[in-house]
C-alpha cells in the first residue's frame, strides 16, 4: 500500500478545491486532489452543470421552424460534448503540470481526521495532510415516489446532457431553477414538456409578477405546468413511463419517453467516513462550516455545495478566496463579507436577480417605491428589438427614504450581465438615481436603466 504527506489535500475537483490546489501548489506546497473520475476533472459545472446546459440552451435557443429536432439535438450534444472535453482536460493540465501538485483518481474516504484512504479498483493509498479541503460537492435528491428509480425512463440532469436520443415527450418532476431550465431548452429542442410541481405556485421565491412572466414565456412556448401535483407512482409502460398524480383529489397521468427528477440536490457526504474524522454534518448531510468554513476539526473545511450554502459554482470560487486567506493571509475574511450575490435562471429570455424582492423589502419594514416596465415598452433598449427578444420585464425595488437600490429582477436579454452591474450598485451604494442617469453604450440593454428607474 502507497503512502503520501501533502500539505493539502483536496477531494474533489470543482472550482474552489482546484482554486485552492492551484494557488498552493504555485507557493511551492505540496498538494494533492482526489477526484472520483477522470470525467469530472474540473467539476460539476464545466462537466455536467453550467456549461454544458448553457451550451445547450444556446443551440435551442437558435434551433429553426424547418430543422429536424432529432438532428438538431444530436448536432448540439456532440458540439457540447466537445466544449466539455476541452475544458476538462485544460483543467486537468492546470494542475498536472505543477510539479508539486498530484491528481488521484479514486474514491476518498476518511480513516481518521488526517489520514485518507483513496482506493481505485485494486489499488489503495492513504493520503494524510496537515490541511484538508472537501469539495465533493452535490447529487441529486430523489423523492420516494413508487417505481420512480426503478423506471427505464427516470433520468438526473446528467443523464440528459449526456443521452444524444430527444424525448419526444418530456415530464419534469419540479419547478425549480434546474426544472424550469430544462423545461425551456427541451422545449426549445421539439420536446413536448410537462412540468409537474408539488408547491402551489411555480418560482415561490419570486415576487408574483415576476414569476408569472417566467411562466407566461415558457407556457407561451409550450411547457404545460400543473402546480399542487402530487406524484404518487411511475410505472413503464410499452415504450414510454406513466406518471401517476394527483391534484386536489383528483387522478390524473403525464407519459413520456423521459422522467426528469428535478427536485433539488443535496451534498454529498455519504461514503465519506466524516464520522471517523469527528467531523459534524447538519441534518442535510451537510458538512457543518462556521464563518470560515472550517468544519468541527479546524484544519477540515469544505467549500462549495457540500457545506450547505448556495449552489453556485461563483459561492465556490469565493470560499476557496476566504480559505486562502485564512491559511495564507490575515484569516480576516468570512461568509459574512458577501452582500448582494446575484443568481441567474437560463430560461429564454433569462431571469437574473439580486437584492431583496418586493414582498422581502416590505416584510423587512422598508417603504419601498417599485420601478418596472415590461422589456417590449423600454423605448431605450433597442437592443432587445435588434436580437428579436423583447419578453420579459426589468423590476427595481428601491428604498423610498434613501433612494437605496434595494434588490432587481431582471427577465430580459442580457440580464445575466445586467445583474452584475446593479449587484456591483448595491454593494457600494450607488442610487437608483445615479443608475438612473448614468451614460451606457449604445445600443445596449443596460441602457434601459435610464427609463425604467425613471418610471418609479
Amino acid at each position: 500500500m502507497d503512502t503520501m504527506h501533502v500539505d493539502l489535500l483536496v477531494i474533489g475537483f470543482g472550482k474552489g478545491g482546484k482554486t485552492l490546489a492551484a494557488r498552493l501548489g504555485r507557493l511551492g506546497r505540496r498538494v494533492a486532489v482526489v477526484e472520483q473520475s477522470s470525467q469530472m476533472y474540473g467539476g460539476t459545472c464545466i462537466n455536467v452543470g453550467c456549461v454544458p446546459t448553457k451550451s445547450l440552451i444556446f443551440h435551442a435557443e437558435r434551433r429553426r421552424p424547418g430543422d429536424r429536432p432529432e438532428d438538431t439535438f444530436r448536432e448540439a450534444v456532440a458540439g457540447t460534448d466537445s466544449l466539455t472535453t476541452m475544458l476538462r482536460a485544460a483543467n486537468f493540465e492546470n494542475l498536472d503540470t505543477l510539479d508539486t501538485v498530484t491528481v488521484i483518481t479514486g474514491r476518498a474516504r476518511f480513516l481518521d481526521a488526517q489520514s485518507v484512504e483513496v482506493t481505485g479498483g485494486t489499488d489503495r493509498m492513504v493520503v494524510t495532510a496537515g490541511t484538508i479541503v472537501v469539495n465533493t460537492g452535490a447529487e441529486p435528491v430523489f423523492p420516494d415516489v413508487p417505481g420512480l428509480r426503478d423506471s427505464a425512463y427516470t433520468r438526473t440532469s446528467t443523464d440528459l446532457i449526456r443521452g444524444t436520443d430527444l424525448p419526444s415527450r418530456l415530464v419534469v418532476l419540479g419547478a425549480g431553477y434546474l426544472g424550469l431550465e430544462f423545461a425551456g431548452m427541451y422545449q426549445g429542442f421539439g420536446s413536448e414538456v410537462t412540468v409537474l410541481e408539488a408547491g402551489p405556485r411555480v418560482m415561490p421565491r419570486e415576487d408574483g409578477d415576476v414569476a408569472d412572466a417566467v411562466v407566461r414565456i415558457l407556457e407561451d412556448e409550450g411547457v404545460t405546468f400543473v402546480t399542487g401535483a402530487q406524484v404518487t407512482g411511475v410505472t413503464d409502460e410499452d415504450g414510454h413511463a406513466t406518471v401517476h398524480y394527483r391534484v386536489g383529489g383528483e387522478e390524473r397521468t403525464a407519459a413520456g419517453d423521459g422522467v426528469l427528477v428535478a427536485t433539488g440536490r443535496r451534498p454529498a457526504t455519504a461514503g465519506l467516513g466524516l464520522e471517523a474524522a469527528g467531523v459534524r454534518t447538519t441534518a442535510s448531510g451537510a458538512i457543518e462550516v462556521d464563518e470560515h468554513l472550517r468544519s468541527s476539526q479546524p484544519h477540515i473545511y469544505a467549500v462549495g455545495d457540500v457545506n450547505g450554502g448556495p449552489q453556485f459554482t461563483y459561492i465556490s470560487l469565493d470560499d476557496s478566496r476566504i480559505v486562502a486567506d485564512h491559511i495564507l493571509g490575515s484569516g480576516e475574511r468570512t461568509t459574512a463579507d458577501r452582500v448582494a450575490v446575484p443568481y441567474t435562471v437560463f430560461t429564454t429570455p433569462a431571469l437574473s436577480r439580486v437584492g431583496l424582492s418586493e414582498r422581502q423589502a416590505r416584510d423587512r419594514g422598508h417603504e419601498v417605491r417599485i420601478a418596472a416596465k415590461p422589456v417590449a415598452k423600454i423605448a431605450s433598449m433597442p437592443r432587445a428589438k435588434i436580437v428579436g427578444e423583447t419578453r420579459g420585464l426589468m423590476k427595481f425595488v428601491i428604498d423610498a427614504a434613501t433612494d437605496q437600490v434595494l434588490g432587481a429582477a431582471l427577465l430580459s436579454v442580457d440580464s445575466q450581465e445586467l445583474i452584475n452591474t446593479v449587484a456591483l450598485a448595491i454593494r457600494h451604494g450607488v442610487t437608483a438615481g445615479e443608475l438612473r442617469d448614468a451614460v451606457y453604450t449604445h445600443p445596449s440593454s443596460t441602457e434601459a436603466f435610464n427609463e425604467v428607474l425613471a418610471s418609479s
